[in-house]
């Protein structure tokens, strides 16, 4: 199952990094960026978010919450997190079960993808890499974003 842009985003409930449930209704009003990543402390996604990381004024100025999700557990993501001060949440999804519903689980595990939704709850933007080996650099995501604010 996978949701297209203009449908309404899944709404779901996930332990963050801090051991708070996560809700993705509560947080209308605002936009979020899913990020859903393979694993903390692997290569590749510890690059992006790194790079998100880096970026996370020039999101926050698009008026874009930043959220990870992944299968590690709250206990790895909050190691993952104060590593790397990482400055957003961070959700675990060990039975994939979100990554489900937004078309981000794949054969292996959880795909790499982005979901942008709005402050309704309506996807506005999405990315789904074929290939984990992949990802969206910040460059990329914010003028994507930059993009849909001036259509």
């Amino acid at each position: 199952m996978s949701i297209t842009v203009g449908e309404t985003a899944p709404d779901f409930s996930l332990q963050a990094d801090d051991g708070s449930t996560f809700n993705l209704k509560s947080r209308r009003g605002h936009r979020v960026l899913l990020v859903f990543y393979p694993g903390d402390n692997t290569p590749v996604c510890t690059r992006q978010l790194c790079d998100y990381r880096d970026g996370a004024e020039a999101f926050a100025g698009l008026g874009v919450e930043l959220i990870g999700i992944s299968p590690d557990g709250a206990d790895s993501h909050s190691a993952f997190k104060a590593k790397h001060d990482l400055p957003f949440r961070l959700l675990a999804d060990p039975d994939l079960a979100v990554a489900g519903a937004y078309g981000a689980r794949g054969m292996l595990g959880m795909k790499r993808a982005l979901f942008l939704v709005d402050e309704v709850g309506v996807l506005r933007w999405s990315h789904v890499e074929s290939l984990a080996l992949f990802r969206r650099a910040r460059e990329e995501v914010l003028k994507a974003i930059e993009a849909l604010d001036s259509a």
